[in-house]
C-alpha cells in the first residue's frame, strides 16, 4: 500500500509552532530546548529540575491530547520486538551523547544559530535516516 503523506500546510504550522515554542523556551529559561539535553539535566542535574521536568511531562500529555484530538490516522509499521526496541533507544541515547545533542537540539536550536558543528550533525542524522529507510525496504 502506498500512502503519501505530503501535508505541507500542517507541517507549516508544527514547524512554526515548534519554532515558537523554542523561544519561548529560550526566553524564559536561557538554555535552547534539545529533548536530549533537557532529559539529561532533568535525570543528572540538581539545577533547573522542574522547568525540566514540565518540558518533558508537556511533551507527553502534548502527544496525548493529540491523539485524542484527531480522527486522521497516520499508518506506519514499527517492530513489536522488545530486544530491538530496547538496543534502538540505547543505540539513539548514546548518538546523542557522542554528538552532544540531537535532532531538536542540533536540527532547530543550532542550525538556527548558524552552528556549524549542528549543521553536520544534523546532516548525519538525515543521511544515517535515509539510508537506514533505503537498507530496510521501509515505504
Amino acid at each position: 500500500m502506498n500512502i503519501i503523506n505530503f501535508t505541507p500546510l500542517s507541517a507549516f504550522v508544527g514547524g512554526i509552532t515548534i519554532g515558537l515554542a523554542v523561544v519561548v523556551f529560550f526566553i524564559g529559561n536561557g538554555r535552547l530546548a534539545g529533548i536530549s539535553s533537557i532529559t539529561d539535566n532533568f535525570l543528572t542535574s540538581k539545577e533547573g529540575r522542574g522547568d525540566n521536568f514540565l518540558f518533558l511531562v508537556g511533551l507527553v500529555v502534548g502527544s496525548i491530547i493529540f491523539s485524542f484530538s484527531t480522527t486522521n490516522e497516520i499508518p506506519f509499521l514499527i517492530t513489536n520486538s522488545l530486544p530491538l526496541i530496547i538496543a534502538g533507544g540505547l543505540l539513539v541515547g548514546i548518538g546523542t551523547k557522542v554528538a552532544s545533542g540531537c535532532t531538536s537540539g542540533h536540527g532547530i536550536c543550532g542550525i538556527a544559530r548558524l552552528s556549524l558543528r549542528s549543521v553536520i550533525a544534523t546532516v548525519l542524522f538525515m543521511v544515517t535516516a535515509i539510508l537506514t529507510v533505503a537498507i530496510m525496504g521501509i515505504k
